[in-house]
């Protein structure tokens, strides 16, 4: 078994003493909490847990489904082929450094990369006290699973992704996961969603 992995070194905001001392301290704690939870049958099989990537006081929180073998190896979320892609939507976006992060709803890779249904209710508390530290105030949910765990009675993926869903703070603002964009159907909606996300985004800046 490795050892944990380091913190992400802080990002401007953070540096800049936008976290308060006592959230970094129980963002450490819980992120401790993660890296040795057994748990479930999981944290058996895993190389290590998959904590964040981002900034600790962000505006934006991405949540993705599971760690994949890439994420597994490293630990840190969303550095594989679908990394790239959601790297790339963060570029399209504008989003500055500092404003976003990254996690998922699973924090050890399943076998097979076949999402676990009785691991994520195990993980669900570590995701609920994640997203109440970070405080963002819109939370991008990427996946049928992650928008199951976020928003229990949405729509399917397909028809809820590209639009904000009623409720909140935060709010929760579905699209595709970017894994599963592997057609020209499925890449214009994933441009075309990011287009929508990128109006919200605004709309939310002004206090629309």
């Amino acid at each position: 078994m490795p050892e944990p992995v380091a913190p992400s070194p802080p990002t401007r905001a953070d540096a800049a003493g936008a976290v308060p001392d006592a959230r970094r301290i129980a963002w450490e704690a819980l992120s401790n909490e993660i890296r040795t939870c057994r748990r479930c049958a999981l944290g058996a099989t895993r190389t290590q847990a998959v904590v964040y990537r981002g900034s600790l006081a962000p505006t934006l929180v991405f949540v993705g489904e599971a760690p994949g073998a890439e994420e597994d190896r490293t630990g840190l979320p969303f550095v594989g082929r679908a990394g790239r892609r959601l790297d790339a939507a963060v570029e399209r976006l504008r989003l500055p450094p500092g404003t976003y992060g990254m996690l998922n709803v699973l924090k050890c890779r399943p076998p097979a990369n076949r999402f676990d249904p009785t691991a994520a209710r195990v993980c669900r508390p570590f995701l609920e006290r994640q997203l109440a530290l970070l405080r963002p105030t819109v939370v991008v949910p990427l996946g049928a699973w992650a928008l199951r765990a976020l928003d229990p009675a949405a729509p399917p993926i397909l028809r809820a992704a590209g639009a904000a869903r009623p409720g909140g703070p935060p709010a929760v603002f579905p699209l595709v996961h970017p894994s599963a964009v592997r057609s020209r159907a499925l890449a214009r909606r994933w441009s075309d969603d990011l287009d929508l996300l990128s109006v919200f985004l605004t709309a939310t800046a002004k206090g629309l």
